[in-house]
């Protein structure tokens, strides 16, 4: 049974995208609005909530797009080849995204955004392409098990030699400890001793990505839209309530390490978010208002078109500013706006993502789709 392309999933990835330029690119990273900025530590905000967003998608795509090439008659083996070769060069992008432009062999970052996204992807491609979705739920709840495991129960050393378990703290946490083990020299320039994106947290975001093929599952499985509807948003609501119990109970919700409550409680959003562009989109009874909706929402859809192109190609330009001190220059004018400080630093933000919307629109004006 081959599956149509859901408006919703184009508009929902292209909002994630214009999400994940604005956060990433204010004018001034000493003056953000509370939701714009990652929360400190332990915590969440809006901004913590793009990320999984994308890996949830990520993982709806997957069920889509493998029902339609297994319907086309490709085989098992094929499958996991593509996905893996798919995982491969987008690990290349984001890598070499860290090297422009000084090319520093000996200091690169290794992991990052599109790094996580590649090993998410590789990690599950077996996982979806052999099992059903009693298999992949038993996956979930193995890995999130495992990973709270090695993070209250393990002792490691921190950062400052002390030997402890279940130290949910900057750099003396176990999944720090592994990556710094494996990584060493190329973390995140920023603490060195940590990586939000690092080796082992990548364990429980492989889980965001999973119940992201799960949502795909339940949307082909069932043949009411207004049911799927209904249901994604239960879900939603349920998976939002799970976060929020996790957080009191086991460990608390922190993106950089990606706890099983945060994995949980951003899954929630996820799915009350494109449960509403859902509904809208696709499977409102109302012609009138789908098409109406669709207007307002092709902005979304022709980001989300081009997704992992416009982000590569923010992240080429960010570096060549930043290389050639640039920003400085650039930001001035808006600065003397006569705007608070957190009102100019996110009007140069919302600049930038018009920028790489006008690149976005100029390829979806002659059908220019690069995928990956």
């Amino acid at each position: 049974m081959t599956h149509p392309r859901l408006l919703s999933l184009d508009a929902f990835r292209g909002f994630t995208i214009a999400a994940m330029l604005l956060v990433n690119n204010p004018g001034d990273w000493g003056n953000l609005y509370a939701q714009l900025a990652h929360a400190a530590w332990h915590g969440w905000t809006f901004t913590d909530c793009i990320f999984p967003f994308f890996l949830f998608i990520g993982g709806v795509s997957m069920t889509l797009s493998l029902g339609r090439q297994a319907a086309a008659g490709a085989d098992k083996w094929a499958l996991l080849v593509k996905l893996w070769r798919r995982a491969a060069l987008i690990f290349a992008i984001g890598l070499f995204l860290n090297l422009y432009p000084a090319f520093d062999l000996a200091t690169v970052r290794i992991p990052g955004v599109l790094q996580r996204i590649a090993l998410c992807t590789a990690l599950a491609a077996p996982i979806v392409v052999y099992f059903g979705w009693r298999g992949q739920l038993a996956w979930i709840a193995a890995l999130l098990a495992a990973y709270t495991a090695v993070m209250l129960w393990l002792p490691v050393p921190g950062v400052d030699g002390v030997v402890a378990a279940g130290v949910l703290e900057k750099g003396r946490d176990a999944a720090s400890w592994i990556d710094r083990m494996v990584l060493s020299g190329h973390m995140w320039a920023s603490s060195t001793t940590w990586d939000p994106e690092g080796l082992f947290s990548t364990v429980p975001a492989l889980c965001s990505q999973l119940f992201g093929v799960l949502a795909g599952h339940w949307l082909v499985a069932r043949a009411g839209s207004g049911e799927r509807t209904v249901w994604l948003l239960l879900a939603g609501l349920a998976f939002v309530l799970a976060g929020t119990a996790l957080d009191a109970v086991l460990m608390p919700v922190n993106k950089s390490l990606w706890t099983p409550s945060f994995c949980v409680l951003t899954t929630g959003w996820a799915l009350l978010a494109f449960g509403a562009f859902y509904w809208l989109l696709d499977a409102a009874p109302s012609a009138a208002l789908r098409e109406r909706t669709a207007t307002l929402a092709r902005p979304f859809v022709i980001f989300g078109m081009n997704a992992l192109f416009i982000y590569a190609l923010s992240g080429l330009v960010v570096n060549t500013i930043g290389y050639f001190g640039w920003h400085a220059a650039m930001y001035a004018p808006v600065a003397a706006l006569p705007l608070a400080p957190k009102a100019a630093s996110l009007a140069y933000a919302l600049a930038f993502v018009l920028a790489m919307f006008a690149v976005a629109w100029a390829m979806w004006r002659r059908r220019w789709f690069i995928k990956v």
